[in-house]
């Protein structure tokens, strides 16, 4: 299963990077990148332009794509792991919320200057500040009860969602332009330097995340079981919850608001290999650096002229996939036929 998504994957990066305004042959994207690396092929492209967009413009995206879609699937497992519900995904807690309102509140007062990195990171900051925000509100006497976890994700992300309303109002037209834009997600005009950013923590998280693997194996029989076998089951949810806000406020910080990533991926993993976590973790980061790419190639492709904003197509197939699967799931409970 490794091989074929990281085959899938490769075809996916190649005809990413190929595909565009400027249509650029495979062989010459080849050549590019080695020629990057210091190695000299017959492939380099003959056109110094070909080569500037390949490395100023498509490998930023390309790589981007790459990264946000693992940060994202990872995230969404991790989520499923702690609350044991194939349901859940990182937005339960804040994180998507808390990111667009600090992302709003940037560019409504105007603190983002012109500068990517400053909403950027006013976007990463409220997205770990109102995780953390819910996790300490729904901790009492020592313990956090998922239940009570997701009612208050539930209704932080209602506040939060008043707070940009909020900030939509007051702010004038250009900067409602540019916070619907960000919301609706895009990886248009990345850079190395983001890439960087946005690569240091996706791989510290994921790192994090497959260590902890064998603990969510036995969080899977159940927290008294878990406990009884030496997992500090509290310690491994303030953990985990930390890892989700860093993947995801780390992939919304740059790309805008993606949805259903965290959702659809590691579901479709869990079919495919199993509950064992580490393998699940591991596919679920290439599965989701799969599907961003090829979800990054059809926004550029699908309408001529034009791009897509790739949160709008995630919502697409992921929509009607959480509805099969909360049907699925009543089904197996006995709620529907």
């Amino acid at each position: 299963m490794g091989l074929v998504l990281v085959v899938v994957l490769v075809f996916g990066v190649l005809l990413s990077a190929a595909v565009g305004q400027l249509a650029i042959a495979p062989t010459e994207v080849v050549g590019a990148a080695l020629e990057g690396m210091g190695i000299r092929t017959s492939w380099a492209p003959a056109a110094d332009v070909t080569t500037q967009a390949l490395w100023q413009i498509r490998f930023p995206r390309v790589a981007m794509s790459v990264l946000v879609g693992a940060a994202l699937a990872v995230a969404g497992a991790v989520m499923q792991a702690i609350f044991g519900n194939p349901l859940a995904e990182p937005g339960v807690v804040g994180v998507s919320s808390g990111a667009a309102l600090g992302a709003a509140l940037a560019i409504v007062t105007g603190a983002a200057l012109g500068s990517v990195a400053s909403v950027a990171a006013f976007a990463f900051a409220g997205g770990v500040g109102v995780t953390l925000l819910v996790y300490a509100m729904a901790r009492a006497n020592g313990r956090t009860e998922v239940v009570t976890l997701l009612l208050t994700g539930i209704a932080v992300n209602a506040f939060a969602g008043a707070g940009l309303a909020l900030l939509l109002f007051i702010g004038d037209s250009a900067a409602r332009e540019q916070i619907v834009f960000w919301q609706l997600g895009s990886l248009n005009g990345t850079r190395w330097p983001e890439v960087a950013v946005v690569a240091a923590l996706a791989a510290i998280g994921i790192a994090v995340a497959v260590a902890l693997a064998p603990r969510y194996d036995l969080l899977a029989l159940g927290e008294r079981t878990a406990a009884h076998l030496g997992v500090r089951v509290e310690r491994l949810r303030i953990v985990s919850i930390l890892v989700v806000a860093v993947l995801t406020g780390a992939a919304v910080a740059y790309a805008g608001i993606i949805a259903f990533v965290g959702l659809v991926v590691p579901h479709v993993m869990r079919l495919v290999l199993g509950p064992a976590h580490r393998a699940l973790l591991l596919a679920s980061a290439l599965g989701g650096a799969v599907l961003l790419t090829y979800a990054d190639v059809a926004a550029r492709t699908l309408v001529g002229g034009a791009e897509l904003p790739i949160g709008l197509l995630t919502s697409l197939v992921g929509g009607p996939f959480f509805f099969w699967l909360l049907r699925r799931q009543r089904s197996r409970s006995g709620g529907w036929a």
